[in-house]
């Protein structure tokens, strides 16, 4: 069910009568994670909204203060979530993800639910191979320990480094960690992780509808999560679609791109691309 915060936010989208632009926030993040980029596209003309994963908290504080919320959240449970949270919405929107973001982006797409997306720095799902060595670090607090697969799981600030912030300075880092980050449900990781080998898997898009819409995927060159090279089969897997899809990379860029100094630069591309496909 849609929590108070979705709630308002679709409200607020209704009434504005403007074309809805939602945001949906990786593992380690939360809805405010995105409030700069609602500030831009509200500006542009579009009514965004900052959906949230089941349970989440309102702010950082709460979330480390009570990680047990984050636990046992799955991709299809939360990919439900946000399709019911966009059902309550009189237009259809453009969708702008980021990490699992990305994943839930492109799985929201495929069911048609978009009019235009955005997937930055996008998870892989069931069909993008490469499992880059990097990747795997990145997802080594995690994946380690089976047991965390019903565990939230926090990092610590060298994780958080490695993962997120490794393409800025050492002071940046440690603001962003402060500022940002929260403890994530273990269970997509593993779910990615498995994913190929799962016929039945949650973690899968379906790359050939063509009601799909089009889709940018942005990757960011020094990614240590999603390395260009999981980004890109991505982008293969999506290209037989019969809408547009194209790729673009951000030169000099980590996985917190979205939420780093350089946060504008990646908004306004994905900007630039809604702005093609929306009225």
């Amino acid at each position: 069910m849609p929590n108070a915060h979705d709630t308002e936010q679709v409200q607020r989208a209704n009434g504005s009568g403007r074309t809805p632009v939602v945001f949906v926030h990786g593992l380690w993040l939360l809805p405010s994670s995105w409030d700069r980029w609602a500030a831009v596209f509200d500006e542009a003309g579009y009514a965004p909204v900052t959906v949230s994963w089941p349970d989440d908290p309102e702010t950082v504080e709460q979330a480390n203060a009570h990680p047990e919320v984050f636990a046992n959240k799955t991709v299809g449970q939360i990919a439900d979530h946000v399709a019911e949270v966009i059902g309550g919405l009189e237009r259809k929107p453009a969708v702008v993800g980021h990490s699992f973001g990305g994943l839930l982006t492109q799985i929201i797409a495929g069911r048609g639910l978009s009019v235009a997306s955005v997937a930055i720095d996008p998870a892989p799902f069931r069909g993008v191979l490469p499992l880059p060595i990097s990747a795997l670090r990145a997802a080594a607090p995690v994946l380690t320990n089976p047991a965390n697969r019903h565990r939230a799981v926090p990092l610590t600030y060298d994780q958080f480094r490695y993962a997120f912030a490794n393409a800025v300075s050492e002071d940046e880092a440690k603001e962003l960690h402060e500022t940002y980050a929260v403890p994530a449900s273990g269970a997509p990781l593993f779910q990615a992780a498995t994913a190929n080998l799962n016929p039945w898997t949650e973690v899968k898009v379906d790359t050939d509808n063509p009601e799909r819409g089009p889709l940018l995927i942005v990757s960011g060159e020094k990614d240590h999560t999603v390395p260009w090279a999981i980004a890109n089969a991505s982008f293969k897997q999506q290209q037989d679609n019969p809408g547009v899809t194209e790729i673009v990379e951000m030169p000099d860029r980590g996985h917190a791109l979205t939420i780093d100094s350089g946060w504008r630069e990646v908004a306004d591309t994905a900007l630039t691309f809604i702005r093609r496909f929306t009225s």
